[in-house]
């Protein structure tokens, strides 16, 4: 894996000209043959220390951070970039965490049972890589990483992004209220909607599924207002979303406006959403808590297709979500499935 450190605080000019190199013909992600397809972990943290207490307070942000993964998906893109499956891991799945060397003691760590949300908290975003290579069998090229504050704001600097729902949304924990029908929510609100777990029975699974349907219709409402396509738009959405230079991130800025820019091109009806397999509850441990189990044989299935690149769906199904999902997660469903109407 290519690991990549961006520049504190890049300024736009820099990554207009970044963006407009790749833009202009230069193979994307120079460093591998193309066409190749492109493996990405999307790591949502739950780092909540760069939000102010009066977030904190409005958005029912507060708490303590357990500095793990809340948000945890494999994003698959295609070759030829004209397909994306995105494979979320629900963050209580039990794992085996491969060994490491602590960058602060210095000290070997063998492998060990965990939650997979705990690799994060462990050794950061480089053992969640790890993590996710050894448990998917899946080369990974790049991550990324976003916390509270960069999440807001990229939210904010796109104007909001319209979520809609059948049935009222409403969690205890982060006090999300939605009624039925369409709504644009700011980036505050925004959280609070892909925070929420306790809206009804499927706790993480229907969040996941939330989350899924949020970064679909993000993805409709950049590609309706171009912003995929300008260097200068989506440049200062990277600029949010990398963040400072304190924070590990496994792309360049440039590449990743070159990554919007090929997005562009793609239809809701070519992306692909699923959760892994799972086969149930296992046995309680005292030192990890209660896990989920994945379904090897399905699972495992389903990670050769993307090691093979080849579609997670056949060409002609177009099968309809169930909301909310199942406890056990859910097959392959078109992103078209989870876009506003």
């Amino acid at each position: 894996m290519t690991t990549k450190r961006t520049l504190s605080s890049l300024a736009i000019p820099v990554l207009v000209l970044a963006a407009g190199s790749t833009l202009l013909g230069t193979a994307p992600f120079p460093e591998r043959q193309a066409p190749r397809p492109l493996n990405i972990v999307l790591m949502g943290t739950d780092g909540r220390d760069t939000i102010t207490a009066a977030e904190k307070r409005e958005f029912h942000a507060g708490g303590i951070a357990c500095n793990c993964t809340d948000v945890l998906m494999l994003v698959h893109v295609s070759a030829r970039r004209d397909r994306v499956s995105v494979v979320s891991m629900p963050r209580d799945s039990y794992a085996d965490i491969p060994p490491y060397r602590d960058s602060d003691s210095g000290e070997e760590r063998g492998p060990h049972p965990s939650k997979i949300n705990g690799a994060y908290a462990e050794g950061g975003p480089a053992l969640t890589v790890n993590t996710v290579e050894s448990m998917t069998g899946v080369r990974i090229d790049r991550f990324l990483q976003v916390d509270f504050r960069r999440f807001i704001d990229a939210v904010n600097e796109v104007g909001g992004v319209e979520v809609c729902t059948p049935r009222t949304l409403k969690d205890s924990a982060t006090k999300l209220h939605l009624k039925p029908g369409k709504h644009r929510l700011k980036g505050g609100p925004a959280l609070q909607y892909v925070r929420s777990r306790h809206v009804d029975g499927s706790a993480d699974l229907g969040r996941i599924q939330r989350q899924q349907r949020f970064l679909v219709n993000a993805l409709r409402g950049l590609k309706a207002k171009k912003v995929l396509t300008d260097p200068v738009g989506m440049a200062r959405v990277v600029d949010t979303l990398l963040g400072s230079g304190k924070v590990e991130q496994g792309f360049a800025a440039g590449e990743l406006v070159q990554l919007a820019a090929a997005l562009d091109k793609v239809p809701a009806r070519a992306l692909e959403f699923t959760t892994v397999p799972i086969a149930g509850f296992n046995a309680t441990r005292p030192d990890i808590g209660s896990t989920l189990a994945w379904d090897r044989k399905r699972a495992d299935a389903m990670f050769d297709k993307l090691r093979a690149d080849r579609p997670l769906l056949k060409a002609d199904a177009d099968p309809k979500p169930k909301d909310p999902p199942g406890l056990m997660g859910y097959a392959p469903v078109r992103g078209s499935r989870f876009a506003c109407k």
